[in-house]
């Protein structure tokens, strides 16, 4: 049974997904659920005994994490990972900043305020009421400059996917 945990433990490390029982008897081409799912259980004894920072969450499957009070280390050492429609978000507002957030979501929609949501959480912009108060200014944080390696402003990203000033100019008074 020992040698059959550390198994399934090597495929917990090594998965970037939850796996459930099935999956992963599969993978180590054991015959027996059952008898991954003892042995998994017996794991995921061994790891809640232990005051380590790993957990195994068995959430929406099965998977190997850091727990939730070490995350602050986690998120110090890793790269932020953005989903594609939050990425793209990102975009229009580093291009286009300061932007309103009413703008913002004329471009990409209702989803944006969740997108503003996520992206202020994880510290890539930030978020102040504007003068009327009614909506919220956005622009980009030093956090997403060290993250895409970029140097000055997001006037340098435009120069880089070769926006003229002109254009940028012309998006600000858009804008206002």
């Amino acid at each position: 049974m020992e040698q059959l945990k550390s198994r399934i433990e090597a495929v917990l490390f090594t998965t970037a997904q939850a796996l459930s029982v099935h999956e992963i008897a599969e993978i180590l081409e054991e015959e027996n659920d059952e008898v991954v799912e003892e042995a998994l259980l017996e794991l995921i004894m061994d790891y809640s005994s232990r005051d380590g920072a790993l957990e195994i969450d068995d959430e929406n499957g099965y998977i190997l994490q850091v727990k939730e009070e070490h995350m602050d280390i986690v998120e110090k050492l890793c790269p932020v990972e953005l989903k594609p429609a939050v990425l793209r978000t990102l975009s229009v507002i580093a291009l286009k900043e300061p932007i309103r957030q009413t703008v913002l979501k004329e471009l990409r929609g209702s989803n944006a305020y969740e997108h503003v949501q996520e992206l202020v959480e994880k510290g890539l912009i930030s978020k102040t009421k504007d003068k009327n108060g009614r909506s919220y200014n956005l622009k980009t944080t030093p956090k997403f400059a060290e993250y895409f390696k970029l140097k000055g402003d997001t006037r340098a990203l435009a120069k880089i996917l070769d926006l003229d000033s002109a254009q940028l100019k012309q998006t600000a008074t858009d804008e206002e």
